[in-house]
């Protein structure tokens, strides 16, 4: 389907990373030139900030109508379309106000879908995402243009002039929760554990927003995660459509697994050995599911098993997700700054075994279970140094669970400090909350952590 543009009002909800790219993609497109009509404005709820100002004059240079603090008439009467930015909440008055009035409400993904022929391989989950995006996109790439995109950073709808082999797209429960049109070639689930119930309302409501990609009719293959209990039951349900492949377990004869310290791919019966896994650069269980996924969706593009090994080994782990750091006077630090939720902790912190480990956790609380990671911690944590809203919670947690070797800082340069006083094999930041207590966003903290430590002489 291609979306006819002309005589339409495009009404952008939120000045974010992915309204902007959408504005400049529309205002630049030759409908504008064939038709005066045609208009692209963005509505911003919140305060216009200092460092908005050079991109507000250049869109409003190419003729974007851009407003904050609110959603005004003249902005919002008479839309025919709205891309809304990811986070854009489903309650808001505005969004319920287009839906009333039969507004086409899509994502910029979808934007991406029906203004280019590249096919998309979409990839979500609640951990592991990132880096198995990054990871099929480098795979990919010593044979096709296959450029990262979406929840990553780069919207898919800046890259549609380049005209790419595949967008390689990583698709967040927001992502996908607004998306109406997006048909896959491939769909890829990571794993499913609590996340974002604040924004979804319900642990199903999150559920079926990442279940949406797999539910369209045009999708041609299915991945997912054979070992989540969860995902499995899935797989095998009349909603999950296309042809399926399950990763982490020996399952049917279309999978992925590990067997003999080597991982496997089996396709239609036939099993062919791709990598052992001590020539993988990235460590730990849950990365090696994301080589497993990442194997699948190389094999059903066409990518030779040479080359699939190689990227595999010169890949390098994105940035913030158990990250190495430095070694420094015997530690090694590893920033994590990415686990914004207990489970994302936990595939880091089980990640070391026999080894004297600090944990740096605690951030802004989402208030979901510790149980399971404060078992990881027993096992596996020497000291736990807790910083932030979440401190007390945290504490009492770990303390209930018979872990009592907790120390409280104020700041993420003194907790970095007290770790090195107690000279352990490895310090890892996995905070196991989000970060706007203290920081921007998980980034900044990531980057906070890494230059103080890098600063140590």
């Amino acid at each position: 389907m291609k979306i006819d543009w002309n005589n339409k009002k495009v009404l952008i909800l939120g000045f974010s990373l992915s309204g902007k790219a959408a504005a400049r993609y529309l205002i630049n497109g030759k409908w504008k030139m064939e038709n005066g009509k045609f208009s692209v404005y963005i509505t911003e709820q919140r305060d216009r900030k200092p460092e908005d100002e050079k991109e507000i004059k250049e869109l409003e240079a190419l003729g974007v109508k851009i407003e904050f603090g609110g959603h005004s008439e003249e902005f919002t009467s008479g839309v025919n379309i709205a891309v809304v930015s990811p986070s854009f909440p489903l309650d808001n008055e505005l969004y319920i106000k287009l839906k009333n009035e039969g507004v086409d409400i899509i994502s910029e993904p979808d934007l991406a879908y029906l203004e280019s022929d590249t096919p998309f391989i979409s990839i979500t989950g609640t951990n592991g995402k990132t880096t198995t995006t990054a990871l099929v996109s480098h795979i990919l790439s010593t044979q096709y243009k296959a450029p990262a995109c979406g929840n990553i950073g780069q919207p898919p709808i800046s890259l549609v002039k380049d005209n790419p082999d595949y967008f390689v797209c990583e698709m967040s429960s927001y992502q996908a929760e607004h998306s109406k049109y997006l048909q896959s070639k491939i769909a890829c689930w990571t794993n499913f554990t609590p996340d974002h119930i604040t924004w979804h309302k319900t642990l199903e409501n999150y559920f079926n927003a990442k279940a949406k990609l797999f539910e369209v009719n045009n999708i041609e293959f299915s991945i997912l995660n054979g070992a989540d209990a969860e995902l499995l039951k899935f797989s095998k349900s009349e909603k999950c459509n296309g042809k399926i492949y399950l990763f982490d377990k020996e399952l049917d004869n279309n999978c992925s697994y590990i067997k003999n310290d080597a991982i496997y791919f089996k396709r239609d019966g036939k099993e062919e050995k791709i990598i052992d896994l001590k020539d993988c650069s990235l460590v730990g269980h849950h990365n090696y599911q994301n080589i497993m996924c990442g194997v699948i969706i190389a094999k059903l593009t066409g990518i030779t098993n040479e080359n699939i090994k190689s990227a595999i080994m010169s890949f390098k782990a994105p940035e913030h997700r158990l990250e190495k750091v430095r070694e420094f006077n015997g530690i090694t630090f590893y920033n994590d700054s990415k686990a914004t939720n207990p489970e994302a902790s936990i595939v880091a912190i089980d990640s070391f075994n026999n080894q004297n480990v600090v944990l740096i956790a605690g951030g802004r609380d989402k208030l979901t279970s510790l149980d399971e990671f404060c078992n990881s911690v027993n096992n596996h944590i020497r000291t736990v140094i807790l910083i932030g809203e979440a401190t007390a919670r945290f504490e009492e947690n770990l303390k209930n669970h018979g872990f009592s070797n907790i120390i409280k800082e104020d700041s993420m340069e003194s907790a970095i400090d007290k770790s090195i006083e107690l000279q352990p094999d490895v310090v890892l930041l996995s905070p196991a909350c989000a970060s706007f207590d203290m920081f921007s966003g998980y980034e900044e903290r990531g980057r906070v952590f890494k230059e103080y430590v890098l600063s140590k002489r």
